[in-house]
């Protein structure tokens, strides 16, 4: 059948209005992770439910969860998701992986290891894997464990592009890559084609850095926002070095709107880059409310303040 040129015109106007305008929300995919102390910690399925029923559609969670579906049996456990609900994020690395990238001896099963994590997630529909790197040492991470860090890296980068899935690590405060120092190294050192980055806000602010500054300086370079926040007082930055806290009784991390992250910054810089990823809502613990309620408040912020949707 011949088109006529009103019939082309008008296809090409409801196609026009359906596609995503630079900046819109539809750019952002919204998920949480649920490992909530509190409440969520202990019992993964209920973190998904109450999460489902507040209103989030995907979550994040790690592999120590999920060890009774580990390697063959990833079918059934996307239908346990699909009954509840929710799809996943990514699923993060963790106990029982090795996790020692600064110990050029322990590569092999490092690698090993985190491949065998990259070909389960992507039979769930994961597109990016999260990592973190292991414990720091009381003496810090030198830049010999930087350069053998890196190695490791490149390496997982290389052979998860061949997976199809994209690699990226998380800076994490106590762990061996932390700082704004052990960052730029590990960005400059790594493929940027290969490696990529998930930001944390609120580890970065506790880490002395701006996150709207680190947004800025790695762009398209990050897949995935962690979204947390801080006290007021830490915002563009903490000035001290937060020591390990007990996060039940003196936590340092708080629902979205608490003041000490600019997230309308963060969303403005992402809004004229036009980035795509993901937004996920993370929070450490609760102790002064269910995790539910938490997660409720955080993501009225991301609906009301920063005009996303779920």
């Amino acid at each position: 059948m011949q088109t006529t040129r009103r019939e082309f015109l008008t296809t090409a106007l409801f196609a026009a209005l359906a596609t995503p305008l630079p900046g819109s929300a539809a750019r952002y995919r919204v998920g949480i992770t649920t490992n909530t102390r509190g409440g969520w910690e202990k019992d993964v399925w209920l973190s998904f439910q109450e999460a489902q029923a507040t209103g989030y559609r995907h979550v994040e969670s790690f592999i120590h969860y999920f060890l009774d579906y580990y390697d063959d049996k990833a079918e059934r456990l996307q239908k346990k998701m699909d009954e509840i609900g929710v799809r996943f994020v990514t699923i993060s690395n963790g106990t029982p992986m090795e996790m020692h990238f600064e110990d050029p001896s322990k590569h092999t099963k490092v690698v090993e290891d985190h491949m065998r994590l990259i070909r389960f997630i992507k039979q769930l529909g994961c597109q990016h894997l999260k990592i973190n790197m292991g414990p720091r040492r009381e003496t810090g991470t030198t830049d010999e464990d930087l350069k053998h860090m890196a190695r490791a890296l490149n390496e997982i980068g290389k052979r998860s592009t061949d997976e199809g899935i994209k690699f990226a690590v998380h800076a994490h405060m106590w762990s061996q890559f932390e700082n704004r120092r052990e960052i730029d190294y590990i960005m400059e050192k790594t493929n940027p084609k290969q490696v990529y980055f998930v930001l944390d806000t609120g580890h970065i602010t506790m880490a002395g850095i701006d996150p709207v500054e680190l947004t800025r300086t790695l762009g398209h370079r990050i897949v995935e926002f962690h979204m947390k926040d801080t006290r007021p007082e830490h915002r563009g930055g903490a000035k001290t070095r937060l020591d390990r806290p007990d996060v039940m009784k003196d936590p340092p991390f708080f629902p979205l709107g608490h003041g000490g992250v600019d997230f309308p910054a963060i969303k403005a810089h992402l809004d004229r880059i036009g980035w795509q990823g993901w937004l996920t809502v993370e929070l450490d613990s609760s102790p002064s409310r269910p995790p539910k309620e938490s997660a409720r408040i955080s993501r009225e912020y991301l609906e009301k303040t920063l005009g996303l949707t779920m």
